[in-house]
């Protein structure tokens, strides 16, 4: 191996080994305990139909077998149901050309990649397994299921450092993909910068399928052009550039009105189809976002 090589190989474990310290401490300290209350024991495994018993409740009544069975027996019927004790996380997160923009901390990739960690980490504690689905305008990488952290590390390695073959931004083809190879139920977390066409159709089979959970990833870049006179934009996913005066304020606000634009289709798309969303910015700490996603989210199942 040569020098460049293990300077390069270095580098690759040290920023590694940077985001697992920082996200397993958030996790310990916070989030482990929150994902629990959550995700764990939400589910629940379908076991045995028997008769009904003082204490059972009446919603727990199997009504087509109490038809068959009950006069014969002279008594209802319930469903007995086990909670399940492990769940599947699978995080479908982009690869596209787009994830290298970013501020000064962290590109957008590098932010996915943080907040993935956050996500895995808390669901190995919880001793449930975790997948990768990496999507660029089409399907990547995949890797099935596991627990451990030696796989986690691995998943982590993937998001920051993996070599996509495509530019774009296609979540369609990756959501039809994890509903024909992840077959159980399973918490779903979509994490992308959402520069993509249409794919309501998609998302609306996997919300029904899975716990989908979106998470944008934004840069306010992205949102609003800063006054610095002319300059060159290029588009990472095509590579078109076109010149802009960015002094000219009617073109700032136009500029801004697009992405207004963008922001607020997708955000109905979401409500449209019941998926819950955490956005986060590349310019701001990523954790009073999940905080207070899983606040809300133990509220309203509270309330259930």
């Amino acid at each position: 191996m040569s020098g460049t090589q293990e300077q390069t190989a270095r580098d690759i474990l040290r920023k590694i080994r940077h985001v697992e310290l920082k996200t397993r401490g958030l996790v310990a300290a916070t989030f482990a305990g929150q994902y629990r209350s959550v995700f764990k024991g939400r589910g629940m495994n379908f076991e045995e139909v028997r008769e009904y018993a003082p204490g059972d409740e009446v919603r727990t009544i199997d009504w087509n077998v109490t038809a068959r069975f009950g006069e014969m027996h002279g008594n209802a019927f319930v469903k007995k149901f086990t909670e399940e004790r492990e769940l599947t996380v699978v995080l479908v997160v982009d690869v596209s050309a787009s994830g290298k923009f970013g501020g000064i901390e962290l590109s957008k990739r590098e932010l996915a990649a943080e907040v993935a960690s956050v996500l895995a980490f808390s669901a190995i504690k919880n001793n449930d397994k975790v997948g990768l689905l990496l999507f660029s305008d089409h399907v990547e990488l995949f890797i099935p299921p596991k627990k451990g952290r030696p796989h986690t590390l691995r998943l982590i390695r993937e998001i920051l450092f993996f070599t996509p073959a495509g530019r774009g931004t296609k979540p369609g083809p990756a959501l039809d993909y994890l509903n024909k190879v992840v077959t159980r139920r399973a918490v779903v977390f979509l994490i992308s910068d959402f520069q993509a066409g249409e794919f309501s159709r998609q998302l609306s089979v996997t919300a029904r399928r899975h716990d989908l959970v979106a998470i944008p990833v934004v840069d306010p870049r992205e949102r609003e052009l800063p006054d610095v006179g002319r300059v060159t934009l290029e588009d990472a996913e095509t590579g078109e550039q076109i010149e802009v005066n960015t002094s000219d304020r009617s073109t700032r606000d136009a500029y801004a009105h697009l992405a207004d634009k963008r922001r607020a289709d997708l955000e109905r798309t979401l409500v449209r189809h019941g998926v819950d969303s955490i956005e986060l910015q590349t310019d701001a700490d990523y954790i009073p976002a999940l905080r207070g996603f899983f606040r809300t989210r133990e509220r309203r199942l509270a309330r259930l």
